[in-house]
């Protein structure tokens, strides 16, 4: 069923000053921790899927295999990750996260759902379980489509 173009044009704006924000309060939580945006985003990659190559994580990122690689080097200097040689085949380098790098995600991923959490704060809980669904909803179609 075709939706008003109205309709869509709304949820597209909303959806893109959501992004916006979240974006720009990600980046001011970040700034009370010890590592950089794409750090935080190689992390959450690490944190949600394990081990990965450098080749893996740069294409999740959508970074360079020479950005990703400084990226590691850094990380790896701060004690977030470690590269590791894979068991299997030792020719295979994975970057494994590290129990200080799984702490920072931890933390300010906390930190962001408090945020979160502030901000839904005088929402009714019915409100709230309708917004989680209707964003889970969309999610799911979207991910099926990628």
């Amino acid at each position: 069923m075709e939706h008003p173009r109205q309709q869509i044009e709304k949820i597209e704006y909303v959806l893109r000053k959501i992004s916006g924000i979240i974006k720009r309060k990600g980046r001011e939580i970040l700034s009370d921790f010890p590592i950089t945006p794409p750090q935080f985003v190689a992390l959450q990659w690490l944190n949600e899927e394990g081990d990965m190559t450098i080749g893996e994580l740069s294409n999740k990122m959508f970074l360079a295999f020479s950005t990703t690689t400084d990226l590691i080097d850094r990380m790896e200097k701060n004690h977030l990750v470690e590269r590791v040689r894979n068991q299997k085949d030792r020719r295979v380098v994975q970057i494994h996260l590290l129990e200080k790098g799984k702490q920072i995600i931890s933390d300010v991923l906390e930190a962001r759902r408090d945020y979160l959490s502030s901000i839904l704060l005088d929402m009714e809980p019915e409100e709230v379980e309708k917004i989680q669904l209707a964003l889970q909803q969309l999610f799911e179609k979207m991910d099926k489509d990628i």
